[in-house]
Formats: C-alpha cells, sequence, structure tokens
C-alpha cells in the first residue's frame, strides 16, 4: 500500500512538474468555458444599418431614434438615392437597410397605414432573421405606445426582404465556413507534421547536408501539399455549387486565386508551427487546438464578430479564416470583384508574408 501510495504522490508531482500538462489540464477547459460562454449567444448588439428616409418626418425620426436608442443597431450612413442600397451592402458592413416611403406620416395619419422596406444582409441567414424581427419588433413597440392600445387602428407594416440569400437557406453560410476550415487545419497541419516529422526521426539533417538548400527543402515538403489542398478547394467549390446549390455570383478564376493564397498563407502558418513543435503530437496539438477552436468560434464562420465583447472582435482580426470567409461570400454570394476584397486579400498576403519569415528565421535558428 505504502508503494502504491508513494507511486500516486510520484505521478502527482509528475504532472504538477510539466507546464504542458497543467495547461491541457486546467487552461484549456478554462479558455474553452470563456469562449464558448462569450461566443455563443443568439443576441444582436450593435449592428451596422442605413437608413433611406424618403419622407424626413417626424414619425420617421422617431422611429429611427428608437432603433438606435434600443442597443441593437448604429447607423452607419443616411442613403440618398435607392441606387446606394446595392453599393453599401456590397462593402459589407452595413447589415440591414430600412426603406421609409414617402409621405410615411401623411399616409399613416390619412389611409391608417404606412411601409417601412427593411432590407437585410442574409449572407449569414441567422443574423438577416434576427436583425429584420428586431426590427419589426420595435416598429411595433413603437406603434403599440403611440396609440395606447393593442387593437391599432393605425398599421405600420415592414416588408422584409432578404438580400443575397432570399430563402435564407444555412448551407450559404456554412459552405464558406467549413471550406476555410477545412483548408486551414489541412494545409497548417500536414505541412507542421511533415517536417516535424523528419526531426523527429533524425533525417532532416541528412536532407540539410544534401545540396539542396534548406528554403527548397522546406519548399519541396510544401509543394504537395500546395497541389493536393488546391484540388481539395475546388472539390469543395464543385460540391458547394452543384449538390447544396451554392451560387458563384463572381469569378471563378478571381475565386480560385484568393483560394490559392489562403492555402499558401495556411502552408506559411504550418511551416511556422513545425519550426516550434518538437514533435509530430505537439504539431498536431498545436494545429487543432490553436486553429480549430478559433476558426469556428472567431472567425465570424457562425457567430457575428459583432456580437463579441470587445477583447474577442480584437483578437478575431489576426484570425486569417475571418477574412478569408469575407472573401468567400463576397465573390459568391453578391458578386463583388477585387476591388471589393482587396483589403481581406492585402491582409491575408501580410499574414503569409510576417508567417513564412519568421519561420525561416526560426528554422535557421534552430539549426545553428
Amino acid at each position: 500500500m505504502k508503494r502504491f501510495i508513494g507511486f500516486v504522490k510520484k505521478e502527482f508531482l509528475h504532472i504538477f512538474r510539466d507546464v504542458r500538462t497543467i495547461i491541457i489540464l486546467f487552461g484549456i477547459p478554462v479558455v474553452q468555458l470563456l469562449l464558448f460562454g462569450t461566443v455563443i449567444t443568439t443576441e444582436i448588439k450593435n449592428a451596422h444599418i442605413a437608413i433611406y428616409d424618403q419622407s424626413k418626418d417626424e414619425v420617421t425620426r422617431e422611429i429611427t431614434a428608437k432603433l438606435l436608442s434600443s442597443g441593437y443597431f448604429l447607423l452607419d450612413q443616411q442613403l440618398e438615392t435607392a441606387r446606394d442600397i446595392e453599393a453599401v451592402f456590397r462593402k459589407g458592413r452595413v447589415k440591414e437597410v430600412l426603406v421609409f416611403e414617402q409621405d410615411f406620416a401623411k399616409n399613416l395619419e390619412k389611409e391608417g397605414r404606412a411601409n417601412v422596406h427593411v432590407m437585410a444582409d442574409a449572407s449569414d441567414p441567422n443574423t438577416g432573421k434576427l436583425l429584420a424581427a428586431h426590427t419589426a419588433g420595435i416598429i411595433n413597440d413603437y406603434l403599440i405606445k403611440e396609440t395606447g392600445e393593442l387593437k391599432m387602428p393605425l398599421q405600420i407594416i415592414p416588408e422584409v426582404r432578404m438580400y443575397y440569400n432570399e430563402e435564407l437557406k444555412s448551407v450559404f453560410m456554412f459552405v464558406p465556413g467549413i471550406m476555410a476550415m477545412i483548408l486551414m487545419l489541412i494545409s497548417a497541419m500536414m505541412t507542421s507534421i511533415s517536417i516535424t516529422r523528419e526531426k523527429e526521426m533524425g533525417t532532416m539533417e541528412i536532407l540539410l547536408v544534401s545540396p539542396l538548400r534548406p528554403v527548397q527543402i522546406i519548399l519541396g515538403k510544401v509543394a504537395p501539399y500546395l497541389a493536393l489542398s488546391v484540388m481539395n478547394a475546388l472539390i469543395i467549390l464543385l460540391i458547394g455549387h452543384f449538390v447544396f446549390g451554392m451560387p458563384v455570383h463572381g469569378s471563378w478564376a478571381l475565386l480560385m486565386a484568393e483560394s490559392i493564397l489562403f492555402i499558401m498563407m495556411a502552408l506559411c502558418l504550418g511551416i511556422l508551427i513545425s519550426s516550434v513543435a518538437k514533435t509530430q503530437m505537439v504539431a498536431m496539438f498545436i494545429s487543432l487546438i490553436a486553429l480549430m477552436l478559433p476558426t469556428i468560434l472567431l472567425s465570424g464562420f457562425i457567430f457575428p464578430v459583432g456580437n463579441m465583447p470587445a477583447p474577442l472582435q480584437i483578437l478575431s482580426l489576426i484570425m486569417p479564416p475571418r477574412w478569408f470567409i469575407v472573401i468567400l461570400k463576397n465573390i459568391m454570394l453578391k458578386g463583388t470583384g477585387f476591388a471589393d476584397v482587396w483589403k481581406e486579400t492585402l491582409i491575408l498576403t501580410g499574414m503569409a508574408v510576417v508567417f513564412v519569415a519568421v519561420a525561416v528565421k526560426k528554422f535557421k535558428v534552430r539549426l545553428e
């Protein structure tokens, strides 16, 4: 019994001396709880909207003020013409546009009804539905308080229209997100494991004494995964398009070029992970935990970034899938060109350059 107790004490001491084990046992559950608790929410907060007020009377101003004071909406801009609606949606910042008809207050007073058009960006269908529902609820609440009775002689009729996804198909949200997650995990994880395997087996030194330069060795290890990942991207796009009916309103050439850029960035990240990890297990652990969860939770794949607390919104800025998902939705659903995704493209390019620069530097340091 004493031997058993001594053995148990030894195991406890071994666990507490290993920082990585302590992080796995206590750190990861805490981080997951905080992430899931703050990210998973069905609330709408500070959604950017635009208003095209053709009437500009007292009633429309009061409704606008009530919407903005609710805490759900932020006024991004006042539109001057109906032609501005499409343009403001393409930029991606505005998620809803309200259009008040002409003589809104007069129609409400004389005819007992007035129309307001609610147009939501349904490239994220869940957010689109929530925005439309909140808007209709606030307008009805305003009317109830103004009339003071439930059976209202007056009616304000919100006419809802969903842009880019009128049928609110959830596949329009999941195909871009799943594509980003698969390409991120496969490209980064397989590259990091491939290079780490050479180090773990001791064959990296053999490669280094060959006529090949270190950069050529890295590129040689990465090239097959680049080709396979491009094939993966094309297969995902074809399945999404022909099986699930995912539209591609933009350029296929631009879509594939952006996909290749994202794959290159993920491969560079895999090289960086391999320069830090000593074993294949550590490389796989870093790839799965550090890439999969942030991709699901912080990229806007499932949960809108705007609903997250400010620190997590800042953290999401360094998540490559966030920018790639924006690019995919813009090209596939909105039919935009390079002029509308150049910022996201520049960010992914910058990330790839930073990852490969740091990885090459660390790689050289480890070999000296």
